[in-house]
Parts: C-alpha cells; structure tokens; sequence
C-alpha cells in the first residue's frame, strides 16, 4: 500500500528507548505502533473515549512484514485501510511510513474484535466507531 493509497493516516512520534542496539526502532515496536494508530484514530474521530463505550476491540490476529528500518528521531506516519468490516470484527492494513517516502518501512494487519466488558462476549461493533471506519473500507 502506498502513502496516497490509504484513506486515513495518523502520526507517530518515534522515541530514544524505541531504537534497539542496532540502531533502528525494534521490531517490536512496529505491533505498538499498530495499536497506537488504531486506537489513537478511533479517537480522534469519534470524538469520545473509546475505552468508555459498552464494547471495545481487543486484538484477535497481528501481523507485519518489514521491509525497511524506522529511525529515531524521525516521527511515523501510519497510513489505514479497513480491508474488512463485518458485524463484530474488523481487519485493519497499515502501512508504517517515515520522511516523505511513498512506500511503507512496514506493512501490518490488525484484527479488532468487538466484545462486551466483563462478560467479554462477542458483540457488534459500536455505531460510533463503525461510522468512522465505514469511509476506510478499500
């Protein structure tokens, strides 16, 4: 996926303890930078806490091919695709971009599914965040 092929995107800031002995962000990093920019849209754009809605995504499935090292200092952009939005799941492509190149560090996919607070059942997904993933379906 492209930078201008995704239809929403959310900034990442690198930090000094995300760079491993090798000089690059850890692998491990590019699976929070995954929940970061999930989370962090679903908020932007919902305009509520998701935490305190009756139903909330937990991670199902995660994926990432790397492709290129990530940098500190240098912010990620993390460009989103919804590839699927059924009725109590949704599958997530990101691509993990850095400076102004068009081609991703990484590619990931990230599988939300909706379930209820304590019971921890299998749900459908809130209005509120089905609104805004509706327009991301590639």
């Amino acid at each position: 996926m492209k930078r201008n092929e995704a239809p929403a995107t959310y900034p990442i800031s690198t930090r000094w303890e995300d760079e491993d002995v090798y000089g690059h962000v850890n692998n491990v990093k590019y699976y929070s930078y995954f929940d970061t920019a999930v989370n962090g849209f679903l908020i932007r754009e919902t305009g509520v806490d998701i935490r305190r809605l009756p139903a909330y995504g937990i991670v199902a499935e995660s994926s990432c091919r790397f492709l290129r090292e990530l940098r500190f200092p240098q912010d990620v952009v993390a460009g989103l695709a919804v590839t699927k939005l059924g009725r109590s799941s949704v599958i997530y492509r990101i691509g993990l971009y850095q400076g102004e190149d068009p081609d991703p560090a990484a590619l990931g996919t990230f599988v939300h599914v909706y379930v209820t607070g304590e019971e921890r059942t299998v749900t459908p997904i809130p209005q509120q965040i089905r609104a805004v993933l509706a327009p991301l379906v590639v």
